[in-house]
């Protein structure tokens, strides 16, 4: 077996990849010509490319990798099940030890009356089976008309045809016959940019009560659940002002339509609870799950359910699965990856050390002249590039000076994403405060490189 890194010359892999590799959310023919970059290896925070440069990882692989890199416990479980039992499915009334053990332990995890765990592979298989979960739910209980499911515009619930239409990209629903029907958007509660004049507070109520006015105009007999991030990650980690949450709780209660917490990036840690629907104070009916569930080892995602929902839909038989469902050896990497996070502390971490220090560090970015916003719970920050912070105005040319300050972190061996013009982080949760401290100086000299570029191309104007 080839040594990983006893790999072909960069140049060469890029070509391979150029040829015959399609990436996913990529203009291939652009980036062939560009070339890939090639990560070879990782450890800790730290990813190192196929040209030996050691680069931050600010956004732990895709929000997901959060006990970090190179934990060997995780490879040899994965090889000591692939041994034992490399796969067999659970259907045809047959189960097996790994996708046991792990139901239970999320069920012990999981807020609530959230007992039971329909297993998927991925965040999106997750929330396809929400849909078909929920209007068949309702269906059971003689009321098959509610079959709309509420989801807000900027969301980010999977790219399969039934989680991309719950999602609101209007990028994604222009390619493809997105949305499906019965999928019905409302308005994020992004004050930065959609606020206006308006006090926070009051922007939060009035875009929480955009669910019950789209109740009421779609019927409450055609409303079958509410689904949302805790935190809107892909969106441009959107945090909503504090009196979000309590108002959309209250009106699900209200209408008894179903809520969905997609817990794909806020769950195993990252908000500084074990799940952001602790951190946010909401009682959802069903979670999405994947991701931090097993650190990004493995493929593993799922829907933890409620004890009512559960016993409507096992009443009898639910005609929905996957092959994977309850892999053995995803489950048995991610019950290993649970074990590492409870028993180092690591969400301990988060809400003790990591995360009170990363806000003071991050929202000090404020002082920058290119940042208007600097937002932030626990493990996940964005900030706003403006060209003037008073008006909270937009770039001229949206986009460019996100695209800008994403090429310069690059350059600078720091993985930070960008939204639009937000800048957007979510680091693995084992982070350090001497890790914090590279983060943020690399950060800022990206920073302050773009804001020299845009000086330099005439681009500080707004829109």
């Amino acid at each position: 077996m080839n040594a990983i890194t006893n790999h072909l010359p960069t140049a060469e892999l890029q070509a391979l990849d150029a040829a015959h590799h399609m990436h996913p959310f990529t203009a291939n023919a652009e980036l062939a010509d560009k070339g890939a970059r090639v990560i070879t290896r990782a450890s800790g925070i730290t990813l190192t490319d196929s040209e030996g440069n050691e680069i931050l990882d600010a956004m732990a692989g895709l929000w997901c990798v959060n006990i970090g890199y190179g934990r060997d416990e995780l490879a040899d479980v994965a090889a000591r099940q692939m041994r034992e039992l490399p796969y067999y499915n659970t259907f045809f009334m047959t189960t097996h030890a790994p996708v046991i053990a792990l139901a239970a332990k999320i069920a012990e995890l999981a807020p609530g009356d959230l007992n039971h765990v329909f297993f998927a592979g991925s965040g999106s298989e997750a929330n396809d089976t929400n849909i078909r979960m929920v209007r068949h739910y309702w269906a059971e209980k003689g009321k098959p008309t509610k079959s709309v499911i509420i989801s807000r515009n900027n969301a980010y619930h999977g790219s399969s045809v039934g989680s991309g239409s719950l999602g609101g990209m209007s990028g994604m629903h222009a390619q493809g016959g997105l949305p499906i029907p019965d999928i019905h958007h409302i308005e994020q509660p992004h004050w930065w940019a959609e606020g206006g004049d308006m006090d926070p507070e009051e922007f939060g109520l009035l875009r929480a009560q955009e669910l019950e006015k789209a109740i009421l105009e779609l019927g409450e007999e055609r409303v079958a659940a509410f689904i949302a991030e805790p935190v809107q990650g892909a969106g441009g980690v959107i945090v909503p002002p504090a009196s979000y949450w309590p108002e959309i709780q209250r009106i699900c209660d209200k209408y008894e339509i179903l809520l969905i917490a997609d817990e794909v990036i806020c769950g195993f840690g990252r908000t500084g609870n074990w799940f952001g629907c602790q951190t946010m104070g909401i009682r959802p009916d069903i979670m999405t799950i994947a991701k931090g569930l097993s650190s990004g080892y493995a493929p593993i995602g799922g829907s933890v359910v409620s004890d009512d929902v559960a016993a409507v839909i096992g009443a009898g038989e639910f005609n929905h699965g996957y092959t994977y469902s309850g892999h053995p050896v995803a489950a048995a990497v991610a019950l290993e990856n649970l074990r590492i996070l409870e028993e180092e502390g690591i969400v301990d971490h988060v809400r003790d050390v990591a995360a009170p220090y990363l806000k003071e560090k991050w929202e000090a970015l404020t002082d920058h002249p290119l940042v208007g916003e600097a937002k932030i719970v626990g493990m996940m920050g964005s900030i706003a590039l403006v060209p003037n912070k008073d008006s909270r105005a937009p770039f001229a040319e949206a986009g460019t000076a996100g695209f800008i300050c994403r090429e310069r972190c690059f350059a600078n061996n720091l993985v930070m994403r960008h939204v639009g013009d937000r800048m957007i982080i979510s680091p693995p949760l084992v982070i350090t405060p001497a890790e914090i401290d590279m983060l943020i100086s690399r950060a800022r000299k990206a920073l302050d490189e773009c804001y020299a570029e845009l000086q330099k191309r005439d681009l500080l104007s707004a829109g």
